[in-house]
């Protein structure tokens, strides 16, 4: 079976955690420290703050940016809902905007038209590891005095014309689950330039802690402990190899998978793609129905995932609470986006077998 993820983990990984353990040190500590030292150096951000999870690390940036009641933050409606429930957590509303049809990012132009005097911030989405549109963005942010805060969650590592991601906002926010680009089992970052902002998001993540058992505001328990710092570590050193050999394997994917009515990512012009998923798109002329396709797969024992079946505005949850684009882009790329395995340590062999599968599937 060729699983659609696979942590890319190991002894080192394995030894480092063990260290701690042995340490008798379990909690948030110099591990911690240690870890946002180095993602800071490797991102390119003045501050990094390590959380327990990506969602706690978006709902600390958005805590730390003053979003409450009655505050409106605008999204893409394809993306995971916890870059929406963020945003409800804050007690703000989400405002759904659409992606556009070749890079699934959030589509500059329908975010323009959500913004009311309401709008206290964007949040885009590097989806699957592909950077947003990221300059006109920041301009809307400008022209309009919104906050810009990154989804960073599947983008560890890519880059927008040069730069990296998590560092074009006030804040960028970055899950450390097992399936992403690197891990730390569970946890988050949040990346800032801003020492106030950093301060505070410090803050709200040790239970409003100023000093010991000093409590100047109400804060969570969303630290991230030394044993997953002590991976970070480890997988953080790893990552521009990681990241290398998903390219790798998208460039095979590119060249090798040639079947009509199937269409292979396109990454942006000037950018880095990092791959966290591969998506290929199943068009309706596509004389396989994607249900077909994810079935044909199984029976060759290779894993598939659909990354997002829902749009964020369509989920039972948000039904009647959200408002927003109506996002036909969004809706249509949910009926026809397919994730196959293009994770670091796939066999050109695995990647060949693939690659006939969805060619020959019948």
């Amino acid at each position: 079976m060729i699983p659609i993820a696979k942590p890319s983990v190991g002894e080192d990984e394995a030894i480092a955690a063990a260290e701690v353990i042995r340490s008798g040190m379990l909690a948030s500590g110099q591990e911690v420290t240690k870890f946002e030292t180095a993602f800071s150096r490797f991102i390119g951000s003045n501050h990094s703050i390590a959380t327990s999870s990506g969602t706690s690390a978006l709902h600390t940036a958005l805590l730390s940016a003053g979003i409450n009641a009655g505050d409106e933050v605008i999204l893409p409606a394809f993306t995971f809902i916890a870059t929406a429930t963020s945003i409800s957590m804050c007690n703000a509303s989400p405002v759904i905007a659409d992606v556009d049809d070749t890079f699934y990012c959030i589509n500059p132009e329908s975010v323009l038209e959500q913004i009311t005097p309401k709008t206290r911030a964007i949040i885009p989405v590097h989806l699957f590891g592909q950077s947003c549109d990221l300059e006109p963005l920041r301009q809307i942010c400008e022209d309009h005095c919104l906050t810009l805060i990154e989804d960073c969650a599947q983008a560890h590592g890519a880059r927008y014309h040069g730069n990296t991601v998590g560092t074009f906002g006030m804040a960028g926010c970055f899950s450390f689950y097992p399936t992403k680009n690197m891990t730390t089992g569970e946890g988050g970052m949040i990346t800032a330039h801003d020492e106030a902002f950093a301060r505070r998001a410090r803050l709200l993540i040790n239970h409003g802690q100023e000093i010991k058992y000093t409590h100047i505001m109400i804060g969570y328990n969303y630290r991230l402990t030394n044993i997953g710092a002590a991976i970070g570590r480890i997988q953080l050193k790893k990552l521009p190899d990681l990241n290398k050999m998903r390219t790798e394997n998208a460039e095979f994917y590119q060249t090798h998978i040639n079947r009509a009515g199937i269409i292979c990512p396109t990454i942006r012009p000037g950018c880095e793609h990092v791959f966290h998923q591969y998506a290929i798109r199943i068009l309706p002329e596509c004389d396989l129905s994607r249900d077909d396709l994810i079935q044909a797969l199984s029976r060759a024992g290779i894993g598939t995932a659909i990354h997002y079946p829902t749009p964020v505005h369509k989920q039972p949850v948000y039904q009647g609470r959200i408002k927003g684009d109506e996002a036909p882009v969004s809706t249509r790329l949910a009926n026809e986006i397919l994730s196959i395995p293009v994770w670091p340590g796939l066999s050109t062999e695995e990647l060949s077998y693939i690659c006939q599968t969805i060619n020959e599937a019948e």
